[in-house]
């Protein structure tokens, strides 16, 4: 089975980026210009949100160096403690609906520091894949196609982020304790 596995890994893609402009061709679809459309559009879309872009980033490392971040997370450990959620992955349910790169590093340092397998290993790994940059995506996308009430999905996003958070945690208590 593990070969199998092995063996469509290593040919799912280069399958599909054949795959692709040969069905196109067969549509009489013309696949070059289609492509270069795409990346013209693109290339508009990455104009319109560099400024989003540039003001969530700013957002993020001021909330980050103000301490702010840190006040948070001292006042929530205790709590999150007893209640069984380990402190060190507390910071990841704030980084996470703000910045998937500054996740992806956070959950990169929980597992250098506490090892893949470790149960902080695993819950962080789990949290990095069932959760959402929902701060990001709203910031960025939704203001560079102007959606000025985003508020309902802000609701949305955050209470699935939570949900994901939670039952991470859940999941991973249940099946590597």
């Amino acid at each position: 089975m593990y070969n199998l596995v092995n063996w469509i890994s290593a040919w799912a893609i280069p399958v599909v980026i054949v795959f692709i402009p040969l069905y196109a061709a067969y549509r009489k679809v013309p696949v070059y210009e289609s492509f270069v459309e795409g990346a013209k559009d693109g290339f508009d879309t990455t104009i319109r949100i560099i400024p989003h872009l540039v003001g969530m980033m700013v957002a993020i490392s001021v909330f980050r160096a103000s301490g702010a971040m840190d006040l948070m997370i001292g006042w929530l450990k205790p709590i999150c403690e007893r209640l069984g959620i380990p402190g060190d992955i507390i910071p990841l349910a704030f980084l996470r609906p703000i910045t998937g790169a500054g996740s992806l590093a956070f959950t990169t340092d929980l597992i250098s520091e506490f090892g893949p397998d470790s149960m902080i290993g695993r819950i962080a790994s789990t949290i990095q894949g069932s959760t959402d940059t929902t701060l990001y995506v709203i910031t960025v996308y939704f203001g560079a196609i102007g959606i000025r009430k985003a508020g309902y999905a802000l609701k949305v996003g955050l209470i699935s982020d939570a949900v994901g958070f939670i039952a991470s945690i859940a999941i991973c208590s249940l099946v590597f304790a």
